[in-house]
């Protein structure tokens, strides 16, 4: 029997959920829609992974509506001294969220791991408390404060905390390939 920390599903529904890897995409409801709904075959899953708001029967069908994900339950966390990135996946994306401590740098506590001095992955996100620079090859410096929407494009550069304050953003673009 469930608990409060699952939902049933049908077997159809979690099977082609499995299959996808976790993303639930247009191809995913085109399966569904085709796919009777039986609702003795109900299995438990957990709500981390998505949470039911609705469950519409129209005809025999299962649908969908909304996607519920927090970085209170990420789908992976990276941890490295001084900092970790945890990844949500939903809707076809990957975001990421940027915790570091002051004193991080990305040349010594990530590049070691990643295999490189530098970062080269493209960034589009938005800082949400502290306060960092990204440091170009070029030897030009980007402010990165609360509020702030960025792009780093993919070339070499560093980044570090500035001050004595955590610095957490979130990433929109580059989540899979960051920390790599």
């Amino acid at each position: 029997m469930p608990d409060e920390a699952t939902e049933l599903v049908s077997e159809d529904l979690q099977s082609s959920y499995d299959r996808v890897g976790g993303r639930l995409c247009r191809a995913l409801r085109d399966e569904i829609d085709k796919k009777p709904f039986d609702r003795k075959r109900l299995v438990p899953v957990p709500t981390c992974i998505y949470k039911l708001v609705e469950m519409k029967v129209e005809g025999e069908t299962a649908v969908l509506d909304v996607i519920l994900k927090s970085f209170d339950a990420p789908d992976e966390t990276r941890v490295f001294e001084k900092g970790k990135f945890e990844i949500v996946r939903v809707g076809g994306m990957t975001i990421g969220r940027a915790s570091y401590e002051p004193g991080w740098k990305w040349s010594e506590h990530v590049g070691p791991t990643a295999g490189t001095q530098l970062c080269e992955v493209e960034h589009v996100g938005m800082v949400l408390s502290g306060r960092a620079v990204a440091a170009m090859k070029d030897g030009s410096i980007i402010d990165l404060v609360p509020g702030n929407l960025f792009y780093i494009p993919a070339v070499a550069h560093d980044s570090w905390v500035v001050g004595d304050e955590n610095y957490v953003s979130l990433h929109f673009w580059g989540a899979d390939q960051y920390t790599r």
